[in-house]
């Protein structure tokens, strides 16, 4: 199997779509249902309920993939985005809701753990991975201006009330992706285990622990971004519902150009030092936005310009670094490492959004990117010496 060849590509690059627009419609959500009375600190505990479910389901995803097959789960995992989003708009109870972001967790976690298999499966060199993956990921970055735009759009008209119905969108397209699953054949390699739960084996080394450490971080730092950037830019510079999802959309473009970009320069460069100039760059721009927030508020509007900016730098760093680990892994234990990097993404998104919301209960706004930047800071730390290390092998 070739994965460049568009039968493939088009599917993998769909499937990250949609898992990127349920995952991040989450922004749109806290901003609605702010407006009907539900306070921030349960709207910060709903990213929870997407991101346990992902962590938890991780660890039996490894054996799960292994009964069924690659193909069948991922066909799986969308059928079941397909199905809830098709029920959302005709669901009014918030309980629904955690209902929902654990079922897409649970789906994500296993669809993620499949597209990462059949990557590995099919690439070797370190640089081919990180080319490979950033281009699939950039599409994740698509679904978030898709979900933004297209939402805001919807929110703004006279149609307004009916905003949930833009779900049926997203259900549309997943069962559209099955459809192109069911007539590929895609060779899986043989699989024989029937553990309940995954072996770790080897995953103990520091470099390891290291490196999940900073898959932590920088979920954490992106999340921070994804979920609360839109509800950042109406309650403290003070912009509408539309144009707040129209200044979050615009993170995702530049994240996207930044993914597509190092997909196409990422092998004339080293993975690492690639890696840190990006994280510069990123601390270079959150360091400018603070000066201007604490020190010239009546230019905070150009932080509506400033922030997406961020994407272009900050977009590469998790599928870079994912890339030059994973091409160390054994292909028999590809699919339990993805399932761990899955669980540390997933504890980073909800932490991140739990901390979010008490900034945003205790009116804290103002050091909203002051918080970013000290999570940054702690990626470059960890990531330097992940870099020491990681000429070990597991």
């Amino acid at each position: 199997m070739n994965l460049k060849q568009p039968n493939i590509s088009l599917p993998l690059k769909l499937t990250f779509l949609i898992f990127s627009m349920v995952l991040n419609c989450m922004g749109i959500i806290i901003i609605q249902l702010s407006q009907e009375n539900i306070t921030y600190d349960k709207l910060g505990f709903l990213e929870s309920f997407k991101d346990i479910p992902i962590a938890f389901i991780s660890l039996f995803a490894v054996n799960f993939i292994s009964r069924f097959g690659t193909k069948k789960s991922l066909v799986f995992s969308l059928l079941f985005v397909a199905i809830c989003s098709l029920i959302l708009p005709f669901v009014k109870v918030f309980w629904f809701y955690k209902l929902w972001f654990a079922i897409i967790g649970t789906c994500f976690a296993l669809g993620k753990i499949c597209v990462y298999g059949i990557i590995r499966n099919n690439m070797i060199e370190e640089k081919s991975l990180a080319k490979t993956m950033n281009s699939v990921e950039a599409s994740f970055m698509i679904g978030i201006f898709v979900v933004n735009t297209g939402f805001g759009w919807l929110i703004s008209s006279k149609y307004g009330e009916f905003w949930k119905f833009g779900f049926i969108f997203i259900s549309l397209i997943s069962f559209f992706t099955v459809y192109l699953f069911s007539k590929l054949k895609i060779s899986e390699p043989e699989n024989k285990n029937t553990r309940l739960l995954p072996d770790l084996s080897g995953f103990g080394k520091t470099s390891v622990v290291v490196f999940f450490a900073v898959i932590f971080f920088i979920v954490f730092t992106e999340q921070s971004f994804n979920s609360w950037l839109p509800a950042f830019y109406k309650d403290h510079l003070k912009v509408n519902s539309f144009f707040a999802l129209q200044a979050s959309s615009f993170l995702a473009l530049f994240s996207y150009a930044g993914r597509t970009i190092t997909s196409k320069i990422i092998q004339r460069f080293s993975l690492g030092k690639y890696f840190i100039t990006c994280l510069l760059l990123t601390i270079s721009l959150l360091i400018i936005i603070s000066i201007i927030q604490f020190y010239f508020s009546d230019d905070a509007k150009v932080l509506l310009y400033l922030f997406p900016v961020i994407g272009l730098f900050l977009s590469p760093l998790y599928p870079v670094i994912n890339a030059k680990m994973i091409a160390k892994i054994d292909r028999e234990k590809i699919n339990t490492f993805t399932s761990l990097i899955v669980i540390f993404s997933s504890l980073g998104s909800s932490l991140s959004s739990i901390t979010i919301s008490i900034l945003f209960e205790r009116q804290l706004l103002s050091y909203y990117s002051v918080y970013i930047l000290s999570a940054v800071v702690v990626i470059f730390i960890l990531a330097f010496a992940y870099f020491r290390l990681s000429a070990n092998k597991i």
